[in-house]
């Protein structure tokens, strides 16, 4: 969807709908007052021009293109939102519900829900369609702001302590999470994993701890595989471990489907201790996707069949 996309139907119709008394209207924002600098906000139409296309000079935006009746919009759409806060004002997101604004949807010509799409200096510059797992979110966010980081001057603005978000009222934050993100950036997994641990421990309901564990247990697996994991464990199906690792490897470049299928399989050929033990490791890289994925489905009534 990268390319040249034309936006200025939108911005007609905002102009139209503005009327000579208003000026460009901003969408709903959420955590502050100021409609020209927020970290999340919900877009109209009529916000389009200013929230999305003229903010998009200053730093990259994101579209999340959303609908009520969309499942994997209610897990995909929470995610964003919470690393647009983490990213402190080096990148927006623009949440735009299509049923309420088909023309935006139209004009990036979407197809299915949830479509994701960065705008940087007015235009599309990367997008995705459906659900994805945090870290794989998260590393997607990167490359762009990466990316953009030359071109844009409200991220650097942002990185250095300014206001380049706009946004002084961030939720409080909870600093047993704060500590573990802290650790997670600086790329200390072990302290990140042991500071989800200890919230798990006093509190084992936490669902975010929990689910973030599971996220950087996986991220720590992935860098640490090397790019031949996949082949060996091609040639060497009885070896567990490299099952284990090719496993990661095809999640982290979203070959989701072959992963579960490879250890599925795996389950089926082994017995005691070892198939437990994959078993385990199948269950954890489930949790890293929303629970009404369908290939999480799909994987789990295939584990089920080759278990009993």
């Amino acid at each position: 969807m990268s390319g040249a996309v034309d936006l200025s139907a939108l911005k007609a119709r905002a102009d139209a709908a503005a009327g000579p008394q208003q000026s460009t209207g901003a969408g709903h924002a959420r955590g502050g007052s100021n409609g020209a600098g927020q970290v999340v906000a919900d877009v109209t139409e009529q916000g389009f021009q200013a929230e999305v296309v003229e903010r998009s000079t200053q730093v990259p935006v994101v579209v999340d293109l959303w609908a009520t009746w969309c499942e994997p919009c209610k897990e995909l759409s929470p995610m964003l939102e919470k690393l647009a806060w983490e990213g402190g004002g080096t990148w927006v997101l623009a949440k735009v519900d299509v049923d309420a604004n088909p023309r935006i949807a139209q004009v990036f010509g979407v197809q299915s829900l949830p479509t994701v799409v960065a705008i940087a200096n007015g235009q599309p510059v990367e997008a995705f369609q459906g659900g994805q797992p945090e870290p794989q979110l998260r590393q997607w966010i990167t490359a762009l702001v990466d990316s953009q980081r030359d071109q844009l001057p409200g991220i650097r603005v942002a990185e250095q302590g300014g206001d380049g978000s706009g946004d002084t009222a961030a939720e409080p934050e909870d600093p047993r999470f704060t500590a573990a993100e802290q650790a997670l950036e600086a790329g200390d997994y072990a302290v990140a994993e042991a500071a989800y641990q200890q919230i798990l421990d006093a509190e084992p309901a936490n669902e975010d701890a929990k689910a973030a564990l599971s996220q950087v247990r996986f991220q720590a697996r992935a860098e640490a595989v090397d790019s031949g994991a996949v082949t060996r464990a091609d040639e060497q199906p009885d070896d567990v471990d490299a099952q284990l690792a090719a496993a990661d490897v095809e999640i982290a470049e979203q070959r989701v489907e072959r992963a579960f299928e490879r250890l599925v399989a795996t389950v089926g050929r082994l017995a005691g201790a070892d198939r437990d033990r994959v078993r385990s490791h199948l269950v954890e890289l489930f949790e890293l996707f929303p629970a009404d994925d369908s290939r999480v489905a799909t994987a789990r009534r295939s584990l089920a069949r080759a278990l009993y």
